[in-house]
């Protein structure tokens, strides 16, 4: 299994912290049996953590005018809304609930041009509920296409994420699926699509980021 760079910066620190743990409760503990129990537990975080953070390997087919999932999840919203931050006017969005059990990696929807990037410190709310879209933590990134239209993608930070990374800038050439950045446990990725995209996905459905298509531009 590899692991993505993002978990190079922490499994160790976690390591560090989960052996410190483990010894204060050897030292404190004169019951083995429970002591074995609560070491299993750390035995168990660890690799949850380790799991968290791997990269599975996907095989990248280029879709031109089609517009694939940023991340791995649930889709917990399809609906017209108003974007206030860049486009100001109304637009299609499609946001995909990511739980601490998917993979937190996201990808570029469409091959572009990054025309916008703003990053916001924010409120830590659950990144299923609608307002989290405007209230946290959370990256803005506008991907103009060589037909000139826009897709807006929003990394959100939920109640346990803690950081959200995004590793292009303004100005930079993206391509369909390669890596966008990364969202620590548990968030959210809306995605603003024009008015006369096609959508081909519906609620609740699983999606894959980089490879299930959400939607067809004209």
């Amino acid at each position: 299994m590899k692991i993505h760079r993002e978990g190079k910066k922490i499994i160790p620190i976690a390591l560090i912290i989960l052996l410190l743990i483990g010894l204060v409760l050897f030292l404190l503990i004169r019951q083995y049996l429970i002591f074995y129990i609560l070491l299993a537990g750390i035995v168990f975080l660890f690799g949850m953590i380790v799991w968290f953070f791997r990269e599975p390997r996907i095989e990248i087919q280029h879709q031109k005018n089609q517009v694939l999932s940023v991340a791995d999840g649930d889709v917990v919203a399809i609906e017209p809304h108003f974007e206030r931050e860049y486009f100001k006017d109304e637009r299609i969005q499609v946001s995909v609930f990511m739980s601490v059990f998917n993979v937190h990696i996201n990808r570029i929807p469409i091959d572009g041009e990054i025309v916008f990037k703003q990053y916001r410190k924010g409120r830590y709310l659950p990144a299923f509920i609608a307002k989290s879209s405007e209230e946290n933590e959370r990256c803005t990134t506008v991907i103009k296409t060589e037909n000139g239209e826009k897709i807006l993608v929003r990394q959100i930070a939920g109640l346990l994420a803690r950081r959200v990374i995004t590793y292009y800038e303004k100005g930079d050439k993206v391509k369909q699926s390669a890596q966008l950045g990364f969202i620590r446990f548990g968030s959210r990725v809306d995605v603003f699509l024009p008015k006369n995209a096609k959508i081909e996905v519906k609620l609740h459905h699983k999606v894959f980021g980089g490879k299930t298509v959400i939607a067809t531009l004209d």
